[in-house]
């Protein structure tokens, strides 16, 4: 599993500061992670894009009064959805790992693979939409806003 980069916070600086540069390592971290999700072989990189976004979800949900609500709503939607959708995939991922110790359940197996493709095609769809409405971009952006409303 990928470790979270450990992140400096100092007492004195503004909390929409700190939360603003977490909100951009946990955004990277995020994104670092959909190069090769999709390939089923290598079931870590799922695991490990959805604890990444495990891990902007709550960073965004502490921060949430830093950013504007109009933008914070549908960018904190879309990490859910993303969740969701690596979620969907993960399941079968894991089951399938754990059916290779036994025998004579390919019946299972096969269902297993069918949910893993079909989980395969949501997670597709999903990162398609992050893609396409800029999720990143927006996600920096929040961070960008937060700073900017203590002037930093």
């Amino acid at each position: 599993m990928a470790k979270a980069a450990e992140i400096a916070v100092a007492a004195e600086e503004p909390f929409a500061v700190a939360g603003a540069r977490i909100v951009r390592a946990r955004t990277q971290e995020l994104f670092e992670h959909d190069d090769g999700v999709l390939d089923t072989v290598d079931i870590e990189r799922v695991h490990d894009m959805r604890v990444a976004t495990r891990r902007l979800r709550a960073v965004l949900e502490v921060f949430a009064p830093c950013f504007p609500k109009q933008a914070y709503k549908p960018a904190l939607r879309d990490v859910k959805a993303l969740a969701d959708a690596l979620g969907e995939r993960r399941d079968p991922d894991v089951h399938l790992e754990a059916m290779r110790a036994f025998g004579g359940v390919e019946p299972l197996v096969e269902r297993l693979r069918e949910r893993q493709a079909a989980g395969n095609v949501a997670l597709a769809a999903a990162l398609e939409a992050a893609e396409a409405s800029d999720l990143r971009g927006r996600l920096l952006a929040l961070a960008d806003a937060a700073e900017e409303r203590v002037g930093a």
